[in-house]
């Protein structure tokens, strides 16, 4: 006779984007799932704030490229991302300032081909050919690789992913292959940029990772109204259409540990048992701070040798003013991009003179500013786990805004009527960051699939992980990403128990 048994439970640790992608796929598979959220906001990084006068910010993420991989998110709920909220392509896509001139990248491709060959000739072919090969690595990488779950390289016995091997380039500097085409420092300083915060440097990086040209210069950037906590709200309502429940302001202090695996999730209002958890935390976090010794994949010595991508010190300004001379994404290259990239992961220190990132959304969207004002997200990346304190961010508050006086020719200082910073102890005091890291895992050769932390505990059955720490690596697709990923394996774990039995 076969006897159903009950429905099996999942916690999720964490509902950043990693965490609302597997509440849902699991929600979707029939699991009954509870997410569980130290803050009182969900979307982790990519939290928003508003203040009492009319200035609505975004904590984090505020690029939007990869838009396939959100849509193929919401598809696979039978939802479309226009259901939830509108995304407008921006054009420029973004501005590059250096001490001379600026690069205002258009969204349309001729016209980038265009200005390439204004600056340097010959490039716009040239620019062609490393798009050919950059799209290679975007459909392979996208559609095969970041899937994987890196558990065995019997995962890699794939005829397309063999035969393509070479063309991935995952043994070559990203650096000498931008050099191959491009010898204007500014081109070259434009196509190196994306990967500043994928952990190394543009030499150490493999050059597999000029995807990131092809998603960011050819698939253009985009941009959702509301912000990306719009993207965030979507994903739960997807999550509470298939029964997902939230707890917010409810960190997990602990587990109750039965027979190699989780059996309990410890917070401060409850004690409930699971049948499977993933843990979408902060990995270093989950493993020394919540798990006995011999329970963890990993010994401190491990975590202290790994090579984390930056940490950040931003700035969320309300400026009671328009600023003219500013389009929605500016990139600072003012300063020496190398220099400052050593200060970041070779000899780690506060920069001396920093690049940074200006976003203004107010330029596309209405709704983030009152009516006549601007808000502003200033960003610069700098190594993890570097000492900070008010002196230093006010420090930095006047360095970057000297520069950024300068070039919109006007005062701003006198125009903010709102002002806080953001820096390495509220990462960690917010999301238990490791070394204070903004963005993950650094996406280096010796960190990369399989060699990055598992995404399964090796001593407990069900205990899984998802996020920046593990694969797929940083940045909001791959965390979306790293969430379907790891809920896979859940299915997969739980499956292997009969939902019937023979009695």
């Amino acid at each position: 006779m076969l006897v159903e048994e009950n429905r099996k439970s999942v916690a999720i640790i964490g509902a950043g984007f990693a965490g609302l992608s597997a509440a849902a796929y699991l929600a979707r598979a029939g699991y009954q799932v509870e997410v569980f959220e130290k803050n009182n906001e969900i979307g982790g990084r990519a939290r928003q704030f508003k203040t009492d006068n009319g200035y609505l910010f975004d904590m984090g993420p505020s690029w939007y490229w990869m838009p396939a991989v959100f849509e193929k998110f919401f598809n696979d709920f039978g939802y479309k991302a226009v259901d939830f909220y509108e995304l407008v392509l921006l054009d420029p896509s973004f501005s590059v300032i250096f001490k001379d001139s600026d690069l205002i990248i258009p969204s349309n491709y001729d016209d980038l081909r265009n200005l390439f060959e204004e600056i340097e000739s010959g490039s716009a072919l040239k620019l062609d050919s490393f798009m050919k090969e950059a799209e290679f690595k975007y459909t392979v990488g996208m559609e095969k690789l970041v899937y994987k779950p890196g558990l065995s390289l019997a995962e890699f016995a794939d005829i397309d992913l063999i035969k393509g091997v070479f063309k991935l380039q995952v043994f070559t500097s990203f650096s000498k292959h931008v050099k191959k085409y491009f010898k204007h420092p500014k081109l070259i300083a434009l196509m190196e940029f994306p990967v500043l915060f994928l952990g190394a440097t543009p030499e150490d990086t493999p050059a597999l990772y000029s995807l990131m040209n092809y998603a960011g210069l050819k698939l253009g950037t985009w941009y959702p109204k509301g912000g990306f906590g719009e993207v965030v709200n979507a994903m739960k309502k997807v999550g509470e259409n298939l029964g997902v429940e939230y707890h917010l302001n409810e960190p997990v202090l602990n587990f109750q540990l039965y027979e190699n695996n989780v059996r309990k999730i410890v917070t401060h209002k409850q004690e409930k048992t699971f049948d499977a958890v993933i843990a979408s935390a902060d990995y270093n976090h989950i493993e020394q701070e919540l798990l006995p010794e011999k329970f963890r994949n990993y010994t401190r010595k491990y975590w202290e040798s790994r090579v984390l991508a930056p940490s950040c010190l931003i700035f969320y300004l309300g400026i009671n003013k328009k600023i003219e001379h500013l389009n929605h994404h500016n990139l600072f290259f003012d300063e020496d991009l190398k220099k400052h990239a050593i200060e970041i992961y070779k000899d780690p220190k506060w920069p001396n003179k920093p690049l940074f990132y200006v976003c203004c959304p107010s330029k596309t969207d209405y709704t983030v500013a009152p009516n006549g004002h601007e808000n502003l997200f200033i960003l610069i990346p700098i190594a993890t786990a570097l000492s900070d304190n008010l002196s230093l961010r006010e420090k930095y508050f006047d360095i970057v805004m000297e520069r950024l006086e300068h070039y919109v020719k006007e005062e701003i200082k006198s125009a903010i009527v709102y002002k806080k910073s953001y820096c390495i102890n509220d990462f960690i005091l917010d999301y238990n960051s490791f070394k204070g890291n903004a963005y993950g895992l650094a996406n280096t050769l010796k960190q990369t699939a399989n060699l990055k932390p598992s995404i399964k505990n090796k001593k407990l059955h069900n205990l899984f992980y998802a996020g920046q720490l593990t694969v797929p690596g940083p940045g909001v697709p791959p965390s979306i990403i790293s969430g379907n990923v790891a809920a896979n394996q859940v299915i997969k774990y739980l499956e292997s128990f009969s939902h019937e039995r023979n009695i």
